[in-house]
């Protein structure tokens, strides 16, 4: 399975929020509402999640290894840098 298409969506005036993202498989498949977070080491990508009866989150699609993972947050991340470096 590729990633054929990526769209980021930066956010203004947030301090952890920094965008949105929309990731599309094969052409086929996408997964809508990713988002870039600016945590303590940096930069990464949540997974689209709702909040549950008990207050908690939970992923609606999340990669079931690590190097899909990778794949993914590297795509978004790389996107997101060249979006940001576009508006400048």
């Amino acid at each position: 399975m590729e990633i054929t298409e990526v769209k980021v969506y930066p956010v203004k005036d947030n301090d952890k929020l920094k965008a949105y993202a929309s990731v599309v498989f094969d052409d086929c498949f996408v997964i809508r509402d990713l988002r870039v977070i600016h945590g303590t080491s940096g930069l990464f990508v949540a997974m689209p999640s709702r909040k549950r009866k008990d207050g908690t989150f939970r992923d609606t699609a999340h990669p079931l290894n690590m190097e899909t993972r990778d794949k993914i947050e590297r795509s978004i991340l790389e996107s997101y840098q060249l979006k940001i470096a576009s508006e400048m």
